[in-house]
């Protein structure tokens, strides 16, 4: 069996591979990847970018697709960006964020007199508007992972979920 995924580069992206290390630059910036994966073959030519292997087993032929999943988003990210937007929801004490250098601050969550904390991964923004939480940058992963930090300092402990409903979540992606 015989894999193949091929990823057409769009206008304004740059895509060079060295020692196994992808790098991809856009008008936003630059985002490298290791994708060293034994029996994997990738090709860099003229705006497409082939990603192969000869083996036939499964877990090498899906690695194929999640590698050409990895260069698209990180084609987009370069390009357009990444936004995640979360919603602020309270019904007993309102919450009070602060953004203080790398660590998002969520005070009077549920009452609670010490604050909780996130920690906020280098290379992303976190935007405070009254209702909502906006999460920018151009790495995919580091975005997300950034929003899931929030999302789990938020967590109900010790209360009914189905009363206390409060928190920060996230409710669109883009």
């Amino acid at each position: 069996m015989f894999s193949e995924s091929k990823v057409t580069i769009p206008q304004g992206v740059e895509v060079s591979l060295e020692n196994f290390i992808l790098t991809v630059k856009g008008p936003k910036g630059t985002l490298e990847r290791n994708v060293w994966y034994p029996g994997i073959d990738i090709i860099v030519d003229d705006g497409i970018v082939t990603i192969k292997t000869e083996s036939t087993r499964k877990k090498v032929t899906s690695m194929v697709g999640t590698l050409a999943a990895h260069l698209r988003n990180m084609c987009k990210g370069t390009t357009e960006g990444y936004t995640y937007t979360m919603k602020v929801v309270y019904s007993h004490f309102p919450i009070q964020l602060k953004v203080i250098g790398d660590r998002f601050e969520i005070g009077n969550f549920l009452g609670e007199k010490h604050p909780r904390y996130a920690r906020i991964i280098e290379n992303t923004d976190v935007k405070i508007n009254s209702e909502q939480v906006i999460i920018t940058g151009i790495n995919k992963d580091l975005v997300g992972a950034t929003a899931a930090n929030i999302e789990r300092a938020t967590k109900v402990r010790n209360r009914d979920p189905r009363v206390f409903q409060d928190g920060i979540y996230i409710v669109h992606k883009e």
